[in-house]
């Protein structure tokens, strides 16, 4: 891996209903913020572009957080089909913005404790190792935030229904680069994952 500043894009994936929780928790406040701006500030705060914003369910009241920030926002229409389209329209939305790009970090809505320093860190792994993925390891597994390298793009081209990017992780141990972050497995699905965060 070359040591210039790689071409990264950042995808945050936020077009889920969270039917489970009632209310969308890409609002859900912390600290302040809403969840789906706090991610995005992180990402803005490193140096890689572009960052692609995917929105569905509740798009317009994710849309309005989202006012005045450098972002592309792009609309999944296919959201009710699963992750896998998601992913698919976050690459798009980075290739529409930059043709050329080494690799592409995903981020979720609902990890709280993702920090810029965390995404740093798994830039620099990818620059300093020969590893086309790398993956954060919470609750014993890899998972999202994770980087793949542009070889991957094809297969996560090829995702389908609920079979995110951790699918393709699955398919490539051997080149799949592991960084702890337990606070990964905080993840807000339900009212009581909210209500226990917060307190």
């Amino acid at each position: 891996m070359n040591h210039s500043t790689p071409q990264i894009g950042i995808v945050i994936l936020a077009a889920g209903a969270s039917t489970r929780m009632g209310s969308p928790k890409q609002l859900i406040e912390w600290q302040g913020q809403t969840l789906v701006r706090r991610i995005t500030e992180v990402a803005l705060a490193t140096e890689y572009r572009p960052i692609v914003v995917v929105l569905g369910a509740n798009k317009t009241s994710i849309t309005a957080e989202l006012e005045g920030l450098p972002v592309t926002l792009i609309e999944n229409p296919h959201w009710e089909q699963g992750l896998s389209s998601s992913v698919k329209m976050g690459l798009a939305g980075v290739y529409m913005t930059k043709k050329e790009f080494d690799a592409v970090l995903f981020l979720l809505v609902d990890q709280p404790k993702v920090d810029q320093a965390l995404v740093e860190h798994i830039i620099a792994t990818y620059q300093e190792n020969d590893k086309g993925i790398i993956a954060c390891r919470y609750g014993g597994k890899p998972g999202v935030p994770a980087l793949f390298d542009r070889k991957y793009v094809e297969e996560l081209l090829s995702l389908d229904g609920d079979n995110g990017a951790k699918w393709v992780m699955m398919q490539h141990r051997d080149d799949c680069l592991e960084i702890p972050f337990e606070d990964g497995a905080i993840d807000l699905d339900t009212r009581q994952d909210v209500d226990k965060f917060l307190s």
